[in-house]
């Protein structure tokens, strides 16, 4: 059976592992817990931080990865640049750098180095397994990542089974995100340590099954013995405490994310992200069984309309102009229809741009306020009484 997570006061975590009079107390009485250093590479001089005052959310997620809140920071491209992730990280969760944003491998590696600058904390590389007829020089990515002392990598696309050995033997933890339980129940047969499931309503590629999180999570919590995050719809305490009662050990984010002061991102995505309701998210290239989930706009519009206007006979090369290369122009240059570009459902959560750190601590905050609070007088039969 999968362990429940715990919900613990600071100190008492403190005394299990330390007998109550560990020097790692600070002035305050607030207990410091330093970082596993194979999750922050070879060489670094670790500094102690401090976790959640009010309280402390242990899964088999932050174990896993060495982190305060069971809340990480999906790879996005052209998002999931140092500055981001370090945000994360330094807020208590984990960040993760978006591998195949960066153009080569030598690019990666000073971009792992610049986040190393930011942040002493755990932090993920992101390396997605495209299928193309030329692919990226994977090889020299994996290097890159394994060089750079990153311990931690978040694979996605097609399956990354070939490159799992030579990641295990260099002390990588692999989360791979899976889209239905059988591609889950797969990376755990090839050896992955942990998966990112992601339901229907996530931005990206939720696949082709469209199996929305309140169905998909308990399934795979009744068919995995590996630890999983919840992808799509994750926004606020509510998702965490959802996420966690559905068998989930933390949340994964992406949209959420590109809606914070750090991510490096034009303010008019940012902007986009909180005028958009749950209702302006669009499917395309569903007829290619490449499904994405997109913000709607004109280009969109327009990729819709050839969608149905050449039906069966359409190819990628129909809408290469809408989807090609496109991001730069939009993260980077802020031209909203310049393309369409991946964004879930979740933004009918999102009204405001907060720090990285005010995001995660209000999240934690209301989980802990749901969990503590409403959800302990339903059960004292107290609810709703004065």
């Amino acid at each position: 059976m999968r362990p429940v997570p715990e919900v613990r006061e600071p100190d008492e975590e403190a005394e299990e592992r330390h007998g109550g009079s560990d020097p790692t107390f600070d002035s305050h009485g607030v207990f410091v817990r330093s970082i596993p250093a194979v999750l922050c590479g070879p060489g670094r001089n670790l500094l102690p931080y401090r976790p959640w005052r009010t309280g402390t959310v242990k899964t088999a997620i932050t174990e896993l990865f060495g982190i305060e809140h069971p809340i990480i920071q999906g790879g996005m491209h052209y998002v999931g640049f140092a500055e981001l992730a370090a945000a994360v990280s330094n807020a208590g969760g984990l960040g993760i750098i978006t591998g195949l944003t960066q153009k080569t491998p030598r690019d990666l590696a000073a971009e792992i180095a610049r986040c190393r600058d930011m942040t002493d904390r755990p932090f993920g590389v992101n390396l997605t397994f495209l299928p193309t007829v030329t692919a990226p020089d994977y090889p020299g990515y994996v290097d890159a990542i394994i060089d750079g002392g990153v311990r931690i990598v978040e694979t996605a696309g097609r399956n990354p089974q070939a490159w799992l050995p030579k990641l295990k033997d260099a002390g990588c933890v692999i989360i791979h995100k899976c889209t239905s339980v059988r591609h889950a129940l797969k990376a755990q047969a090839i050896g992955c340590d942990a998966v990112s499931v992601d339901g229907f309503e996530c931005g990206g590629h939720p696949g082709e099954d469209d199996i929305p999180n309140m169905i998909l999570l308990p399934r795979a919590a009744d068919e995995l013995d590996i630890p999983f995050v919840a992808s799509g719809g994750m926004a606020d305490g509510r998702s965490l405490v959802a996420a966690l009662a559905m068998g989930a050990d933390g949340i994964n984010m992406g949209t959420r994310f590109i809606a914070t002061q750090e991510a490096p991102v034009h303010p008019n995505v940012k902007q986009a992200i909180v005028d958009a309701s749950e209702l302006d998210t669009r499917l395309v290239m569903r007829p290619l069984r490449n499904t994405e989930r997109v913000l709607n706009n004109a280009a969109v519009e327009r990729l819709l309309e050839k969608e149905r206007t050449l039906g069966p006979d359409l190819t990628f090369d129909d809408i290469i102009e809408e989807v090609a290369g496109v991001y730069p122009r939009i993260m980077q240059e802020g031209d909203m229809d310049a393309g369409a570009w991946s964004c879930g459902m979740v933004a009918g959560l999102i009204h405001d741009i907060p720090t990285c750190r005010e995001l995660v601590e209000r999240i934690m905050k209301q989980a802990e306020d749901i969990i503590g609070g409403r959800l302990q007088q339903i059960l004292s039969g107290t609810s709703g009484t004065s």
